[in-house]
């Protein structure tokens, strides 16, 4: 049989083929706890129990287990030869009846990538926490099943634990004889099962509603953590975002949550941001702040948290039939994500994140070589792996908050209400979305999808200006263009706005006007007549999905007065626009640096303000000419240290300034103030250092030489946690030896003894950008290692891998020679390994692309 890589034609078989009635899953994790002896990897036992039809009694076909090893395994009651049916990943299931019981007994083995049962054990207290994980096909880790997301089934859990843990699913749990067990689930997918145990601090609320019917609707709450985060715990703010999301929902959805109560837990060593398990959400548990962070850092968790939510429904109640429709779920998580924020939280900004934030991973994903449509050809379950990208998710989100602009909200919404009541606890495909907005909309939505859901890549709007003999605007012009690799030309609605200086010196919106732009060219005329802009701006209001350009006088006026722009999300797209003109060699990266240092001091939204930080020094790291790379770096890091000093004492902004000062910190002299705030010989007016901030101070220390091995094992012994000992791996990792890289490199690619926690701090602090002669051994080493670890580890574990270690701060043609001739020489690698090195291979040609422009502007 295939080994653990189902493939889409699979599914399609088996689903035609079989139909679940239900699971019981048994688990015994006792084995979590104490001493663990032999050579083996350390399991638990499952048992479980399907009942199932085959619509051709006499066919055989297949369920999924990934486990060390089976005990016994029974069909209908006769006995098979584990030997004989299981391969290690799979069950031959022979001579099917019409209606069939499946009895799997198994040795399944604790996960520390992330990826099944995970079992994280504390450094703080020596305790126990296990989760799990599974999207998207992970579930297999911990019991038999049929792995697909069309086979849904209802699931009775049973869980023996170590005494004194708590145990939740799904369902609700109740502790008898030693055994929680579970109420049974809806009918739902395999991947979004779940069981989280240990001994977690556990906090609950509880949500009231009463419905239209007149019905009152309960929904128990719960939100834990580990024991060693509960003086950290914001449980109550957690809680406040929870019902004002239900609320929403509600509202809108005209369908109550249909899952019972509602436990959110924040678990370590999690590779996601969040899962959408029906009736426990698992979160990173990075959301719980250790220390003092942004504004901007609450309005994420409160997203994450109703994006899962949204999920519920989205995802769980109606699910895609299979991984080719994942935006069925994940674009409209993320739109409803940040509609439900802006619609029920305080955060009411945030369009202004996602015009700066989410749209910036989107751009830069459709603009890979592996770029796809968001209704992307999924082959197999590591091309689904891959697909939980920017494409699927934001640009997704970016193309529904059109269509909603397209068939209007009031019928969106009705057309959502209409998807969930005809589609309950079934799978769907694009048609039956498309299907239920004709009716509720009118309009044909078959254009709309092959235009916006079909094709890939994104479109360019330029404005173009004509003034007449009495200054005014005699026709203005939109024109779009495509790259020549998906041509596409896209339908847009946009609003055009028209900027220009005040009395006072402020640039504001003095006229604006919506069209459609279609095709090549596209004249608005409602601007004809109207007085001279300073500044034009194609996509006023964001209202579509596309790169913005600006024309000459507009790019003047933001050299200039960019500082002057009033409306907050105006400069947000204005600076989102400088951004993708610095990645696509149009403006040099020591002018979008010059950029931030003017202005970027002056930008109030504390979002935009560090998303500004990242790209300046993404800017700097990989943009800039080399032969300018320092002096630049100097500039930038006195420009963070001057707006660390000027910044509100105890403000947000001035925690981001010294965040980023840190990050930018380029001799003696910023080292000095970094280990002057750290042992308290210096300070600055209204920052507190606390022990997040000391962790973010001592990492260039590190990578600088500044603080040895002596400084950083006393720091943890200051914070002796589980994130201390995450933040000094990293920093031990920066350190600039080769005998550090050198055993870094062994422990990350020639051992898996870490933690996929650990395997992240240490490829973070080994791949520092001020080491690249430090590094420069390591290209042809990678080049030799990735196939060995992409087939002999983890998916989980060779994408970090591949993606980290990629020697993107080699950048020269020779590394890039070098990564060509290793996709010439793999041609029959995994697809899904190419596309990693594919899409590292096209960030590095794009940065020397940007250097080659800035070295060119160096030399004016």
């Amino acid at each position: 049989m295939p080994g653990e890589n189902l493939t889409r034609e699979e599914a399609r078989e088996r689903a035609a083929l079989l139909s679940v009635d239900g699971y019981e899953v048994s688990l015994d994790l006792r084995s979590a706890v104490g001493e663990h002896s032999g050579g083996g990897p350390r399991t638990f036992r499952s048992v479980t129990t399907v009942r199932f039809r085959c619509a051709e009694p006499g066919a055989s076909s297949f369920a999924d287990l990934i486990a060390p090893s089976v005990t016994a395994l029974s069909l209908n009651g006769r006995d098979l030869d584990p030997g004989r049916v299981f391969d290690g990943s799979r069950i031959l299931l022979e001579d099917l009846a019409a209606d069939n019981e499946l009895v799997v007994d198994a040795q399944c083995a604790y996960s520390r990538t992330g990826e099944g049962m995970h079992r994280f054990v504390d450094p703080e207290d020596g305790e126990v926490y296990l989760y799990t994980q599974y999207e998207p096909a992970d579930s297999r880790r911990v019991f038999a099943n049929f792995e697909q997301p069309d086979l849904k089934a209802p699931y009775r859990f049973e869980v023996r634990a170590p005494e004194g843990w708590t145990v939740w699913s799904n369902g609700a749990g109740e502790l008898a004889d030693g055994l929680w067990r579970f109420a049974e689930t809806k009918p739902i997918s395999t991947y979004i099962t779940c069981v989280v145990a240990g001994p977690y601090h556990y906090v609950t609320d509880s949500y009231e509603r009463v419905l239209e019917d007149g019905t009152r609707l309960e929904i128990p709450l719960g939100a834990m953590c580990r024991k060693g985060l509960a003086p950290h715990f914001d449980a109550d703010d957690v809680f406040l975002v929870t019902k004002q999301g239900l609320d929403f929902f509600h509202d809108h959805f005209d369908y109550p949550y249909p899952f019972g109560k509602y436990d959110q837990a924040f678990v370590p060593e999690y590779n996601l941001g969040a899962m959408e398990n029906p009736g426990m959400v698992t979160f990173r548990e990075e959301f719980i702040f250790r220390g003092k962070v942004t504004r901007a850092s609450y309005e994420g968790r409160a997203n994450v948290i109703l994006h899962e939510m949204a999920h519920m429904w989205f995802g769980d109640l109606v699910t895609m039939e299979w991984w080719d429709d994942l935006w069925l779920k994940e674009s409209f998580a993320d739109f409803m994500g940040a509609f439900s924020l802006v619609g029920a939280t305080r955060f009411t900004d945030g369009w202004i994140t996602f015009a700066n934030r989410r749209k910036a991973w989107a751009y830069r994903a459709d603009q890979l070589p592996s770029t796809h449509p968001i209704t992307a050809d999924i082959r197999d379950l590591q091309d689904a792996k891959l697909n939980f990208d920017g494409i699927t998710y934001a640009k997704g989100a970016s193309v529904l908050k059109q269509l909603v602009a397209y068939v209007g909200q009031d019928a969106f919404l009705e057309g959502a209400r209409r998807y969930f009541k005809r589609h309950a606890y079934g799978n769907t495909r694009l048609g039956d979305l498309l299907s239920v907005l004709e009716e509720t909309s009118g309009r044909d939505m078959a254009a709309w999808s092959r235009a916006w859901l079909q094709t890939a890549g994104v479109n360019s709007l330029t404005p173009q200006v004509l003034l007449g003999a009495d200054g005014r605007i005699d026709e203005l012009t939109v024109l779009q263009d495509a790259a020549e690799s998906h041509p596409e030309l896209r339908p847009h609605r946009v609003a055009v706005g028209l900027y220009r200086r005040t009395d006072s010196g402020t640039l504001e919106r003095y006229a604006q006007a919506e069209t459609d732009v279609d095709g090549a060219r596209t004249v608005v005329a409602e601007l004809a007549g109207a007085d001279a802009p300073e500044l034009v701006l194609v996509n006023d209001d964001d209202l579509t999905y596309c790169k913005t350009r600006f024309d000459d006088t507009s790019l003047a006026a933001l050299r200039e007065h960019l500082g002057a722009l009033t409306d907050p999300l105006a400069r947000a797209l204005c600076w989102s626009a400088l951004w993708n003109m610095t990645r696509d060699a149009l403006l040099p990266a020591r002018d979008f640096v010059d950029l931030v240092l003017r202005f970027a001091g002056r930008e109030s939204d504390i979002g935009v303000l560090q998303m500004l930080h990242a790209w300046a020094e993404s800017a700097l790291v990989h943009y800039a000419a080399p032969a300018g790379r320092a002096e630049l770096g100097v500039e930038l890091a006195r420009g963070a240290r001057r707006e660390l000093h000027d910044a509100e004492p105890g403000s947000e902004h001035q925690l981001a300034w010294a965040r980023f000062f840190a990050r930018s910190a380029a001799g003696p002299a910023d080292f000095d103030l970094l280990t002057g705030l750290l042992d308290g010989t210096s300070a600055v007016e209204g920052l507190a250092v606390d022990q997040e901030l000391r962790w973010a101070f001592l990492e260039p220390l590190a990578a600088h030489g500044v603080a040895d091995e002596k400084v950083l094992d006393a720091e943890l012994a200051r914070d002796d946690t589980a994130s201390g000992k995450r933040h000094q791996v990293r920093c031990l990792a920066a350190r600039p030896s080769a005998a550090v890289k050198a055993q870094c490199w062994a422990q990350v690619v020639e051992s898996d003894a870490l933690s996929n926690a650990l395997v992240e701090a240490t490829i973070s602090g080994f791949a520092q950008s001020s080491q690249r002669e430090l590094l420069a051994p390591y290209t042809e080493k990678y080049f030799a290692a990735i196939e060995r670890v992409w087939t002999g580890r983890s998916i989980q574990i060779g994408m970090d891998v591949v993606r980290g270690l990629f020697p993107s701060h080699q950048d020269s043609q020779e590394t890039l020679d070098a990564t060509d001739a290793w996709l010439t020489a793999h041609e029959d690698a995994a697809p899904a390994l190419r596309r990693l090195v594919l899409e590292s291979r096209d960030d590095l040609a794009r940065a020397l692309r940007g250097q080659a422009c800035d070295e060119g502007a160096a030399g004016r």
